[in-house]
């Protein structure tokens, strides 16, 4: 059982929403605006948000960020702007999955489930300390490191690199990162991209040129090892 908070200025939507996850057995806040919502995010916690995008004062992505200057918490957006642009702009703002509307009230209980079990699998793992060259991913203090300064990574970007040095030298594609990294069997494989864009600005001398994490043309991507 999880605490959502569920964030949409339709009352419809928040009504079907709501009562899935409660009939999934889930305790579940609602909020209609951004201002509320993160109201009871300080008074309440969640640990995760179903959080529409366009809302009435802030908007699901402003949410979104104040949010995660309080706590590193699952947002999964909510939204009526399925463009690939929109996307990848909540996905680039640190949304861990993007629903459009209309949608399954089914799929997005399967979505949430998903993104929750992640979480759980991630703090129940053993540490683990992985080290390529300069680049260090440490699990047990969930840091990573290159050339001893530390980076500045979601919890998203995270799982993805820890996976890919983990693995490196083997290609992937996008859809068994999806599966492999997070746990999905189904989602957009923009998703993938918008985050190896990300960890490249990071990890790469030149993010335009890469050295390190890979395309591997007509199939995914691959981290190559120093040396």
């Amino acid at each position: 059982m999880a605490s959502i908070l569920v964030v949409d200025d339709d009352p419809t939507v928040r009504e079907v929403v709501v009562s899935y996850l409660q009939a999934a057995g889930h305790v579940v806040l609602e909020s209609a605006d951004g201002e509320t919502a993160l109201r009871l995010f300080d008074d309440h916690g969640a640990d995760l948000l179903v959080l529409d995008l366009m809302l009435p004062d802030l908007d699901g992505l402003e949410v979104c960020r104040r949010v995660r200057t309080r706590r590193d918490v699952p947002v999964i957006m909510l939204t009526a702007l399925g463009g690939e642009a929109d996307r990848v702009v909540g996905l680039e703002r640190g949304a861990d999955d993007y629903v459009t509307k209309p949608f399954s009230p089914r799929e997005l209980v399967l979505r949430i489930e998903s993104v929750l079990r992640r979480v759980v699998e991630r703090t129940g793992e053993q540490p683990e300390r992985w080290t390529d060259g300069n680049l260090v991913v440490d699990t047990a203090r969930h840091e990573v490191t290159l050339g001893g300064a530390e980076l500045a990574v979601t919890t998203r970007e995270f799982d993805l690199l820890r996976f890919l040095v983990a693995h490196a030298g083997r290609a992937f594609t996008r859809e068994e990162l999806l599966q492999q990294v997070w746990g999905w069997t189904f989602g957009d494989h923009s998703t993938v991209t918008v985050h190896v864009r990300r960890l490249r600005e990071k990890v790469e001398h030149d993010p335009t040129r890469p050295q390190r994490l890979v395309t591997v043309w007509g199939v995914g991507y691959r981290w190559e090892a120093a040396g």
